[in-house]
């Protein structure tokens, strides 16, 4: 009897996934374990210390590919290069500004705070899983590691109807198309022989394909897989009412680990497997990208909840962020991871203030309840202002450096048109972020309650920026001192590599260099 060949593991290359998953399985016993119910201290507490754990030692790994360069474990199947360790730890500082934002919410509306961490540390791993995928099959086990456990978080609110109902949606069509995606796993796996991306490359760069039927089918499943993840037209139908359902919490992390795992993936198996099909695929995605800058931006100028409204600019962000994609070149890559990075920190900070400004039940989004808030709640109100106009591009935040990136990427490989409608849908969505700034500092227009407070009288008139419907306000919440860290973090974050932007910027482009 032959012997069975098992492969070497390298643990140091796995070792972040491995301290997030672990941990989320040590937490979870010993919420199991315990008779009452494991305090929010000591939940916050573990997830925090995981993932400076998982940061730590993605620092370390980013030290050893800059001593020895990239390398590869579980015959392939891994590999430890600048994609991955950039994924490992923007991700890493996700999950600690979550878990931070998150305490004071959960404690505030008495949701279990373990089951909150367990499942986000779970969603976690699994894109540092496709961050770090060089199989097709790693990628569905990854991309199935990060979307169940984001299923169950959407549906954490169970008094909430539109939480239950968010979660139904994103279950049935997440699952469709994971179901598309393996089926475009299984037809390049017919058209090429192997599901290892390097191996893929190597086919398809030394053999002529007669029939390519097979194969771009295949690669059109893929793409239409990892565009629903992203939140690409036309498959972002589910983004609003998910957005808007989840915990607010639930949602910043949502659009910044979902984004970013979905993304690196969608980048390595498109440069390493499929460059040389370029030509057939690219039009394509050209034309995704371009619907999904435009439909992005103008979908949020019409809406009135603040978090449907930010689901559109995440669409329009994710256009964006799939030009680099549509490029495919080392310039490209570096302006998307940075996109990435810049993007999901100032998404969790955003939905931070949500979060405080949402009410004790976190109902109240309408754009309304924001009216005249600046002299309400001046820091509040500056805060999300200031994060909302970087979201917009404003000069000296990352926002602008990250546009300016991906655009002069498009540009330096020729797609000018491309390039020039990408930032005209950026100057559309910015009246989308300004129409919420106008709305909190109309200090002439600030609602008066009426006799039960429980209601506000709107006294705008004339202004197509003001014209919102009064909604009912609940009890303001203070910002408690774990959210406010965070939101301090992301404003500092967003603001000093807007100014100072050499060291992250040169972080992205040896990423997008090291690419195994």
């Amino acid at each position: 009897m032959n012997p069975i060949t098992v492969p070497s593991i390298s643990y140091f290359t796995m070792a972040p996934m491995l301290v997030l998953f672990v941990g989320s399985v040590l937490l979870m016993a010993a919420a199991s374990l315990l008779r009452h119910r494991l305090p929010e201290v000591v939940s916050t507490a573990t997830s925090v210390l995981l993932g400076l754990g998982a940061l730590v030692v993605s620092i370390l790994q980013w030290d050893h590919l800059i001593r020895h360069g990239s390398s590869s474990t579980v015959a392939g199947a891994l590999v430890l290069d600048g994609f991955s360790v950039f994924v490992n730890i923007t991700v890493s500082c996700a999950v600690i500004l979550t878990a931070l934002v998150a305490h004071d919410y959960l404690a505030r509306l008495k949701f279990d705070s373990a089951e909150f961490h367990i499942l986000a540390l779970l969603s976690a791993s699994g894109a540092l899983i496709m961050g770090a995928a060089n199989d097709l099959v790693v990628v569905f086990l990854g991309l199935e590691i990060l979307s169940i456990a984001l299923y169950v978080l959407v549906a954490l609110n169970r008094k909430n109807e539109k939480s239950a109902e968010g979660a139904l949606k994103y279950f049935v069509l997440g699952g469709f198309s994971s179901a598309v995606f393996v089926y475009g796993i299984a037809l390049t796996y017919g058209a090429t022989g192997s599901t290892n991306l390097a191996k893929m490359g190597t086919y398809l760069s030394a053999n002529v394909v007669h029939r390519p039927g097979l194969l771009l089918a295949g690669i059109g499943l893929l793409a239409v897989g990892f565009c629903f993840k992203i939140a690409a037209v036309p498959f972002h139908m589910w983004t609003p009412d998910v957005y808007e359902g989840a915990p607010t919490p639930v949602t910043g992390f949502m659009a910044a680990v979902a984004k970013v795992g979905g993304f690196v993936a969608f980048l390595r198996v498109f440069e390493t497997a499929f460059s040389t099909q370029q030509s057939t695929w690219a039009p394509l995605l050209y034309t995704v990208a371009l619907l999904t800058t435009f439909i992005g931006a103008t979908s949020a100028i019409a809406q009135h909840n603040v978090k449907r409204m930010l689901a559109y600019s995440s669409i329009n962000h994710a256009g964006f962020i799939l030009l680099g994609v549509v490029v495919l070149t080392k310039a490209g890559f570096a302006g998307s991871l940075y996109y990435l990075f810049t993007y999901s920190v100032m998404a969790i900070g955003t939905f931070a203030l949500l979060g405080v400004l949402g009410g004790a039940r976190d109902e109240d989004h309408d754009l309304t309840s924001y009216r005249g808030l600046a002299k309400r709640r001046p820091g509040v109100a500056l805060s999300l202002a200031l994060l909302l106009l970087a979201q917009a591009g404003m000069p000296f935040t990352t926002g602008f450096l990250a546009k300016f990136g991906v655009i002069e990427a498009t540009v330096a490989h020729g797609e000018i048109p491309l390039a020039l409608l990408a930032m005209v849908s950026a100057t559309i969505s910015a009246v989308a972020y300004l129409r919420v700034g106008i709305v909190m500092y109309a200090t002439h227009d600030v609602p008066t309650p009426v006799s039960d407070g429980s209601s506000f009288k709107d006294r705008a008139e004339g202004s197509l920026l003001l014209e919102v419907e009064p909604v009912a306000t609940t009890h303001e919440v203070p910002v408690a001192p774990t959210t406010g860290l965070a939101i301090g973090i992301c404003l500092a974050v967003t603001f000093y590599f807007g100014i100072a932007p050499g060291a992250l910027l040169d972080f992205a482009r040896q990423a997008a260099q090291l690419l195994r």
